[in-house]
C-alpha cells in the first residue's frame, strides 16, 4: 500500500533515566529505517555534539539540536518543521521528565508536548520483572498530556525474561511493547567523560552502526513503530536563518574536520554559508599546509586524545601560528582553544601545540566548566554588531581542562555571569584577530555569531579595522 503523502512520522525516544540505551536504540532505528528507504531526520534534545554525529551517520542526514533552555519555542518549532522528513526521530537527554526547571518547562516531556511527539520509552529492564508495571503506570500518570505510545525493553536477560516482562506489561498497562532487545556487549559504544566516543574517532563506526541496525531491525517491530507515531505535519514558519549584515563578497573559511575536531552544529554551518562563507575543510593531523582561506574556524573535540599526532604535524602548526600572528581572523571553541595554546599537559606528558595563544592547557580529572553559561559582551569583543553589546548570551561549556599562565593584560570578549569560561570570570580570549573561548555558541535567536564572524572577516579582508560602533550596515 502506498504511503499517504499527508502523513509523516515523528517520535521522541526517551527513557526513565540516563544510560538506559536510548542513544543506541535511536542510532539503530535511524539506520534500520534509512535502510528501508525512508528519509529519516534525526534531532537531539539539548546541547550535544557526539550523539548527533552518530545519528547523522546512521540516518544520512545532519542531526539538528533542539534546546528548550537556549532556544525560544518558535525557534524550536521552526527548526523542526524546516528540517522535517518522512520520519522524524528526536532523541531525548536523560529521563523523560528530567530538566533544569522544577516545573518541567525544559524537560523532554515539554519538548514532546511542544512538537506533538509520541513517546517511545526505552527501559533498561535488567533485574526487573513485575516492577516494570508501576514504572510505566507512574510515567503515564505523572503527566496526562504525554502520550507514551510504546516501550522498547532493553538489556534483557533472555527469552524467559522477555516473556515475563511482556506478560506483566500486557496485564497491567495499555502500552504496547514494540521491541525487546537482548543484552549484547557487541552493541555498546565506548564511553568517555563526555559520553559516547565520537564517531570521527572510531574507525569501526560504520560497522558498529550496521550491527546496531541489524539488532534493532530484528528485535523491534518497525511497522508497529510507524503505526503508533504517524501524525499530520506541523504547521509553522519555515523561514531560514537570515543575516543582519549585508554581503560584501564570498569568503573562504578553513574548518578543522578530522579525528581531533568534529564538534560543529549543523545550524551553525548553515548560517555561515547563508552569510556568505565557503567552508573549506582541513585535517590538523595529516595536512602539511593550510588551504587557501581567508579565516579559520576550529571547533571542539578531543585534541588531548590526538595530542601526539597533532604535535607531530609541526609544519601545519607553524603555518597556523604565523597566520594568526599576521592577523588572519580565527575563531576557536574549547578543543580549538586547546590546540592553539602553547602545549597540552595530560597523563604526565606535555605536547607542543600551535602556540598562537600565550598560555598552557592542563587536563584535570574532573570538569572545570560544565553546563549552560551566560555571557555579557565586553567592549573588547572584535566582531561587528548592529546594536548595543549583548548582556545575556546563553550558551554551554563542558571541559576538563584549564588554560593557564596567560599574561596579566590578556583581553577577553565576555564576562561570565554563569559558568566558568577561561578564568571563572571571563571567556573569549582576544588576540590579534583571534577569538578563542571554552564556550560553545549556537546561532539561534538573538545570538547570530556566524553572521558576525563572516562580517568581521569581510571587513578584515578589505583592510578595514573599524571600531564596532563605526561599522556601517
Amino acid at each position: 500500500m502506498a504511503r499517504p503523502t499527508d502523513i509523516m512520522n515523528r517520535m521522541l525516544i526517551s527513557a526513565a533515566h540516563k544510560s538506559s540505551g536510548k542513544t543506541t536504540v535511536s542510532i539503530g532505528l535511524c539506520a534500520a529505517l534509512h535502510m528501508r528507504g525512508f528519509a529519516v531526520q534525526p534531532f537531539k534534545k539539548g546541547p550535544d555534539y557526539i550523539d548527533p554525529m552518530w545519528l547523522s551517520q546512521a540516518s544520512g542526514r545532519a542531526c539538528r539540536n533542539l534546546d528548550l533552555y537556549l532556544m525560544e519555542r518558535d525557534d524550536i518549532v521552526s527548526t523542526f518543521v524546516r528540517n522535517s522528513a518522512e520520519i522524524n526521530l528526536v532523541e531525548g537527554n536523560k529521563g523523560l521528565y528530567d530538566g533544569l526547571a522544577l516545573d518541567g518547562s525544559n524537560s523532554n516531556a515539554a519538548l514532546a508536548k511542544l512538537l506533538d511527539l509520541p513517546v517511545v520509552l526505552v527501559i533498561d529492564a535488567r533485574g526487573m520483572t513485575r516492577g516494570i508495571a508501576p514504572l510505566i503506570l507512574g510515567y503515564q500518570a505523572f503527566d496526562k498530556d504525554i502520550n507514551i505510545a510504546g516501550v522498547i525493553l532493553n538489556n534483557l536477560g533472555g527469552t524467559r525474561h522477555e516473556a515475563k516482562l511482556r506478560a506483566v506489561i500486557e496485564h497491567y498497562t495499555n502500552v504496547p511493547v514494540i521491541g525487546a532487545i537482548q543484552h549484547d556487549r557487541r552493541l555498546e559504544i565506548i564511553e568517555r567523560h563526555l559520553g559516547l566516543m565520537p564517531n570521527n574517532e572510531s574507525g569501526e563506526a560504520a560497522d558498529r552502526i550496521a550491527d546496531i541496525a541489524a539488532a534493532v531491525a530484528s528485535q523491534v517491530d518497525l511497522d508497529k513503530l510507524l503505526e503508533i507515531t504517524a501524525r499530520q505535519p506541523l504547521n509553522a514558519p519555515t523561514q531560514a536563518v537570515v543575516t543582519p549584515f549585508p554581503w560584501h563578497e564570498k569568503i573562504r573559511i578553513g574548518i578543522a574536520r578530522d579525528r581531533a575536531f568534529g564538534f560543529y552544529y549543523a545550524d551553525d554551518l548553515d548560517a555561515l554559508s547563508a552569510a556568505g562563507a565557503e567552508l573549506v575543510p582541513f585535517d590538523t593531523l595529516h595536512d602539511p599546509h593550510l588551504p587557501e582561506v581567508d579565516a579559520l574556524y576550529i571547533g571542539g573535540g578531543f585534541p588531548e586524545v590526538c595530542a601526539e599526532a597533532l604535535e607531530a604535524n609541526s609544519m601545519l602548526r607553524s603555518e597556523i601560528r604565523n597566520a594568526i600572528a599576521a592577523g588572519m581572523p580565527a575563531y576557536a571553541e574549547c578543543g580549538g582553544l586547546m590546540y592553539l595554546a602553547r602545549k597540552i599537559s595530560w597523563q604526565g606528558r606535555s605536547y607542543d601545540m600551535v602556540g598562537a595563544i600565550p598560555g598552557d592547557v592542563v587536563m584535570h580529572d574532573k570538569p572545570v566548566g560544565r553546563g549552560y553559561v551566560h555571557l555579557a559582551e565586553n567592549p573588547e569583543h572584535p566582531w561587528p554588531r548592529p546594536h548595543s553589546p549583548a548582556n545575556n548570551i546563553k550558551a554551554h561549556e563542558f571541559h576538563y581542562s584549564s588554560l593557564e599562565n596567560l599574561p596579566a593584560d590578556s583581553k577577553f570578549a565576555y564576562h561570565v555571569t554563569r559558568g566558568y569560561g577561561i578564568t571563572g570570570e571571563h571567556d573569549g580570549l582576544v588576540l590579534h584577530n583571534l577569538l578563542a573561548s571554552y564556550t560553545h555558541l549556537r546561532t539561534i535567536g538573538s545570538c547570530y555569531w556566524a553572521a558576525r564572524f563572516v562580517a568581521f572577516i569581510q571587513h578584515i579582508k578589505k583592510g578595514e579595522h573599524p571600531r564596532q560602533e563605526q561599522i556601517a550596515l
